[in-house]
């Protein structure tokens, strides 16, 4: 090959890694065309806040001499900088406190350890909001992380950095989580594939509860990719209690595998009515068309029972103490108290505002949202196979719309609000839910669908999200940045 980091910019990590299995490159060539993208990119969007370039030529070298056999193996990989602990690694979960004390980790999650295995070659992190708590990327810790597209926009978040790097073509995937969107927020965001798996598919150990809202995965330039990381991560984990059903084959066996006629039901609103962006409706109005034109069974309708009033506040009773968690777990980690200096204004009123949450709330909110996740999901159970709606209210955000407000500390969650109005409900309901970039705005932002399966059911979103792709490619979509 020639110039290599520009012959393997836009190829997805199962191109990339043919590539190393037939002797076309080498793991360190691959590493080091990766490095040279990031040093080059990174200037312009602020995705990798924490490079570790020395430690993944060290693994590329180990991986040329050894030939593992595995799914990805040589292939540059970024972790988001939350909660995946690398061991002799710093992470900041976003938080300046963490930065400066340059935390390094003691042990693995369970998570990377099964990263590890696969001999993906790490470069660093991508940037988050601090504790993941927003759907932009913009911590006062590293700075704005930018749209590929339009730097003037969030990439989304809070996996933005993820997706900010695979989308201008660091590397060709990177992890990323959603604990209420912050996997489908992103890609949608920036033109990529993103899936938010079932509760339970993937662990979460061995430090974090699997009955919480957060699940671990991955964006990507492609549903393959997506398919075989799955492939290669999911099962329990010691100890876990919510475990989803295993597969009955391989994820990337459904890639090819006919879906059928399916019984699927949109939205061009919000649920409640209200109206949405003009480039979402016509996004969603003309995936279900071509949804249509694949022969499936598509009309408007929706799980009634998702219009529950009490919804939003029994999440702010889980997100808020889940804030105060987390403000908690920085202080062990510290090895200190942790003040107000120490946190961000929106994180620490949050996490303030838990105290107003008694015992018996928090139990009752868990309790209601069973009732609730129950009767969501009886929609799927009577019939449906596919819920597609909007990933997003509104096309990307400019960036600084989120920022901390001393005047009112509570506005970028309500600006986060109103628009992911149809991402957080399936982290309460613990459905497995994809978007997909089938749409572009007027002004050259990526919009995304959102796919929405039943329990467990990621192998049929995988079967109909691959045929969308061969119908509508998006691959030849890249930003000019």
């Amino acid at each position: 090959m020639g110039n290599i980091a520009e012959e393997t910019r836009w190829l997805d990590a199962t191109a990339q890694a043919a590539l190393i299995r037939n002797k076309e490159v080498t793991a360190g060539e691959l590493a080091e065309a990766a490095i040279s993208r990031i040093e080059q990119l990174n200037t312009l969007v602020n995705a990798v806040n924490i490079p570790w370039f020395a430690h993944g030529r060290e693994l590329a070298k180990h991986i040329d001499a050894t030939s593992p056999n595995t799914a990805f193996a040589g292939v540059p990989f970024l972790l988001k900088d939350l909660h995946t602990m690398y061991e002799g690694q710093h992470i900041s979960q976003g938080n300046k406190a963490l930065k400066e004390a340059n935390y390094i980790a003691t042990s693995d999650t369970t998570l990377v350890t099964r990263l590890k295995e696969q001999h993906l070659v790490f470069l660093g992190r991508t940037s988050s909001p601090e504790f993941g708590s927003l759907p932009v990327t913009e911590p006062e810790a590293w700075g704005a992380t930018r749209n590929p597209w339009n730097t003037n926009f969030t990439p989304g978040g809070s996996s933005g950095g993820a997706a900010a790097a695979v989308a201008s073509g660091m590397v060709p995937i990177a992890h990323a989580s959603d604990g209420g969107g912050s996997i489908r927020v992103p890609a949608s965001c920036s033109g990529l594939v993103g899936l938010k798996v079932s509760q339970g598919r993937i662990s979460v150990g061995p430090t974090r509860l699997e009955t919480n809202l957060g699940v671990e995965l991955a964006v990507s330039r492609s549903v393959r990719d997506i398919a075989a990381l799955l492939d290669a991560v999911h099962g329990p984990g010691v100890g876990d209690t919510v475990i989803a059903p295993p597969p009955l084959r391989p994820y990337v066996d459904e890639l090819t595998a006919n879906p059928g006629k399916l019984r699927i039901g949109f939205v061009q609103s919000h649920f409640n009515g209200s109206a949405i962006h003009p480039e979402c409706a016509t996004a969603v109005t003309n995936a279900a068309q071509l949804l249509e034109s694949l022969g499936h069974h598509v009309e408007i309708a929706f799980p009634a029972a998702i219009n529950d009033s009490k919804a939003g506040s029994r999440f702010m009773s889980l997100w808020s103490t889940n804030m105060a968690t987390s403000r908690q777990s920085i202080a062990t980690m510290l090895g200190r108290e942790v003040t107000i200096n120490d946190v961000e204004l929106v994180n620490w009123v949050m996490a303030e505002y838990s105290s107003k949450v008694s015992a018996l709330d928090y139990a009752l909110a868990i309790n209601d949202n069973g009732v609730y996740r129950r009767a969501v999901q009886q929609w799927w159970e009577d019939g449906w196979d596919i819920l597609l709606t909007p990933t997003l209210a509104a096309p990307p955000l400019a960036i600084g719309v989120s920022a901390n407000n001393p005047a009112d500390p509570m506005s970028p969650l309500k600006i986060a609000g109103e628009w992911m109005g149809f991402t957080a409900q399936f982290n309460t309901t613990g459905q497995p839910a994809i978007s997909l970039p089938l749409h572009m705005s007027d002004n050259g932002l990526p919009v995304g669908v959102q796919l929405v399966g039943a329990y467990g059911r990621e192998d049929i979103l995988i079967r109909l999200a691959a045929q969308i792709e061969t119908a509508a490619p998006w691959a030849h979509l890249t930003p000019s940045i």
